[in-house]
């Protein structure tokens, strides 16, 4: 009864908008407010999936942006869909376990992957000892589901490497990258670089970017003289670099996607923020730098589901982990361009993650952020001290974004405010209200029954 005079009042608004001329986004519709599998009686109280998606850097304003520009103020992303919304704290520690109020993404996503707080620049180990902690993804190995990680990043960088590897430093990316990590070399009885760890892992499904650390010669232990990549081939793996490898490969075998020497390269692109701002400008939804047959997040995402729903994912169930890498990556450049577009993609990839659970209820999804980050929507007449741009929306009307956590000229920065947690399906609810970003660990753990 209460929801009708919310429906009319609505509607009345809606009208009042187009007599005046303005276009309202079809997402601000009522009926479309909620998308599939919101709310049902029938969720059962574990689950037997677990779907994380991470936009790296993806804040309230970063998601604010992406939603004013592509589907108008009053519309709504696909993650806004969702029926359980949180935010969680995102706070590193030093080596002594004190705040570190400002987290970079090894620490943060350390945080999720083990349940427990490090420094920042670490992969999944303690922060004073420096000793492993285990992660998710590996007690989802232990107790028989198959586990996948997408990325838009290279496969090694710090979100993707949180789950399958323990490194000193996240620089310790390949073979040749070892400088700040002396004690995790084979040679002295450690596990390797992060590129070396996370195909030993026999992780189901890996897709992403890093062809050139999958490249690097291994030059210690079993594998000595191969590159990465042969040391995969000989654990199994179906090595695919094109969305038509991709679309080919088959359950049964892991699968190594490496789509880009280095990150995959951005959906969209246009002009940087500037010091005195830029004329009003429409984003370029293509980049001549991405290479014709780049799959991307979301089919990888699709794809990825396809795999893990198949063999002991079909009996066991799965943990996949999906990443949208460059949301941060373009913040760090005041690209608000491809900020957006990369924002975009990777809402199309929640968008298949929560079709996927509406045919599969026992699927918990949850999509978040590792922190938050620079962009921040300001009035048209303002006139910062930083970078700025002006865009021209999809709703034809000018938005001005700026970047000042630095001094022009140097990358912008992290910053430490919480940030959305969101949900669907079992244990969902545990999202609610303020927690940690540790406490996401739990949360999966619980859902999945992991022991």
């Amino acid at each position: 009864m209460g929801s009708r005079p919310y429906r009319r009042r609505l509607a009345w608004g809606a009208a009042a908008l187009l007599v005046a001329g303005i276009a309202v986004p079809a997402a601000a519709s009522a009926a479309e407010h909620h998308g599939p599998s919101d709310v049902s009686s029938h969720t059962p109280k574990n689950a037997k999936n677990v779907i994380l998606l991470i936009g790296d850097g993806m804040g309230d304003s970063e998601i604010t942006l992406a939603r004013d520009y592509t589907v108008g103020a009053a519309g709504r992303l696909n993650m806004d869909k969702f029926p359980m919304t949180g935010a969680y704290t995102t706070y590193s520690v030093d080596k002594d376990g004190k705040p570190d109020y400002v987290t970079d993404s090894a620490a943060s996503g350390t945080g999720w992957a083990t349940g427990r707080k490090t420094v920042n620049g670490r992969i999944s180990k303690t922060p004073g000892t420096d000793k492993p902690m285990t992660t998710i993804l590996e007690l989802a190995q232990r107790n028989g589901l198959a586990t996948g990680s997408v990325t838009t990043a290279e496969l090694t960088d710090a979100t993707p490497a949180v789950l399958a590897s323990h490194a000193t430093d996240r620089s310790c990316q390949g073979p040749a990258d070892m400088k700040a990590c002396p004690n995790d070399t084979i040679a002295k009885g450690g596990p390797g670089s992060i590129a070396e760890q996370s195909v030993n892992h026999k992780v189901d499904v890996l897709l992403g970017g890093g062809r050139n650390r999958f490249d690097q010669k291994i030059t210690e232990g079993r594998y000595q003289g191969l590159t990465v990549t042969q040391q995969a081939e000989k654990l199994g793996y179906q090595i695919v670099t094109d969305a038509k490898g991709l679309s080919s490969a088959r359950a049964g075998k892991p699968v190594l996607g490496l789509f880009a020497p280095g990150n995959v390269p951005v959906e969209w692109t246009g002009r940087n923020a500037a010091v005195g701002g830029t004329a009003a400008q429409r984003c370029v939804t293509s980049n001549p730098e991405r290479k014709a047959g780049t799959p991307d997040l979301e089919s990888q995402t699709r794809k990825a589901l396809e795999l893990l729903n198949t063999g002991k994912g079909k009996k066991n169930g799965f943990f996949l982990q999906v990443e949208g890498a460059s949301i941060d990556k373009r913040d760090h450049a005041a690209d608000p361009c491809g900020q957006i577009g990369e924002t975009a993609a990777f809402d199309r990839a929640v968008k298949a993650a929560r079709e996927y659970a509406a045919k599969h209820p026992d699927t918990l999804v949850v999509t978040t952020a590792d922190h938050g980050h620079s962009s921040q929507i300001v009035p048209l007449e303002a006139n910062p001290p930083g970078l700025s741009s002006t865009l021209t929306t999809n709703e034809g009307q000018q938005l001005k974004v700026n970047y000042s956590t630095n001094t022009p000229g140097q990358s912008q920065e992290h910053t430490g405010t919480e940030v959305r947690i969101a949900a669907q399906g079992p244990q969902s609810r545990r999202v609610l209200g303020v927690t940690d970003q540790t406490e996401l660990f739990t949360t999966i753990r619980t859902a999945l029954s992991l022991r």
